[in-house]
């Protein structure tokens, strides 16, 4: 089986969210996330930080992200601006936006971000397939550029190509299982033309990554795994889901005690570099620098 139709088959346990994923503005996004206690971009954040201190001690410019799956530039707040996920669902929770327009909730946030401090060390790119979120993330400053593309079905553009060709880091919270190798097939030629970014990606337990990481592997990279750490997403939506999940990390041969079987999705973190750098310095002592 394929990686696209075994990924869609195992999404089948996921209890479905399109309907938030590309409205006019966030609202219902972190409205719905809250009540699961989304957090991967918190668990994520000291990881990343610690990959973009690496990379800026390396250039004296600023350091290009790639957030793959970036919905409405919830990444480019947690890095850029340095909030939380409690910070942005009680942003979110305010009366004065709950019963606004998308017009004043536009305004309300490009006010709201134009009066924060934020790294001028970080240049956000988001992509996503989500129109209305790319542009509401770029509108409003969280992101620096914005590409809508569904990197599964479509191509590049040249544009989106040079754009891509600035990239020192990739990085996703959950879009794998979503994107496939062939997504990551069309953007690696892009993003290794010149800088060779680093690749860095929290994975479900629910998807193999091994299909990306031999995709990854013709490209000159070499991918470690954070052994012995798991990180926590989110909590399930209902005993449904628990169970449909639990399910499938069974079929697959994944042993969910102690980890999803408490209630929850929980990725691990994997890191792709080229293979050069991951022979001078392995991932954990990477980490721990």
């Amino acid at each position: 089986m394929s990686d696209v139709a075994a990924f869609e088959c195992i999404n089948e346990a996921k209890v479905d969210m399109d309907h938030i994923y590309n409205q006019s503005d966030p609202r219902n996004y972190y409205r719905e996330l809250n009540k699961l206690d989304y957090a991967i971009p918190d668990t994520a954040k000291p990881i990343f930080q610690n990959l973009i201190g690496h990379l800026q001690d390396r250039a004296d410019e600023p350091v290009h992200v790639l957030d793959l799956g970036c919905s409405y530039g919830v990444n480019a707040a947690i890095l850029k601006y340095d909030l939380s996920m409690d910070d942005l669902y009680e942003h979110w929770a305010q009366k004065q936006i709950a019963d606004a327009t998308p017009e004043e909730v536009l305004a309300y946030d490009q006010s709201f971000l134009a009066n924060m401090d934020n790294s001028d060390d970080i240049v956000m790119i988001g992509l996503d397939q989500a129109e209305n979120a790319i542009s509401y993330a770029t509108e409003t400053g969280l992101l620096d550029d914005g590409i809508v593309a569904n990197l599964e079905t479509e191509m590049l553009s040249d544009d989106e190509k040079d754009t891509l060709g600035q990239v020192d880091l990739v990085i996703s919270t959950g879009c794998v299982g979503y994107l496939t190798e062939k997504s990551f097939e069309r953007f690696m030629p892009a993003v290794s033309k010149g800088r060779q970014p680093w690749i860095a990606n929290f994975v479900l337990r629910l998807f193999p990554f091994d299909h990306i990481e031999q995709s990854l592997n013709t490209c000159g990279y070499a991918t470690e795994k954070l052994e012995g750490e798991t990180f926590f997403q989110r909590h399930f939506a209902s005993g449904d889901e628990r169970e449909d999940v639990l399910g499938k990390l069974c079929e697959h041969g994944v042993d969910p005690t102690g980890k999803e079987s408490e209630g929850r999705f929980v990725a691990e973190f994997y890191l792709s570099r080229p293979a050069a750098e991951v022979a001078k310095i392995p991932l954990e002592q990477l980490l721990s620098t």
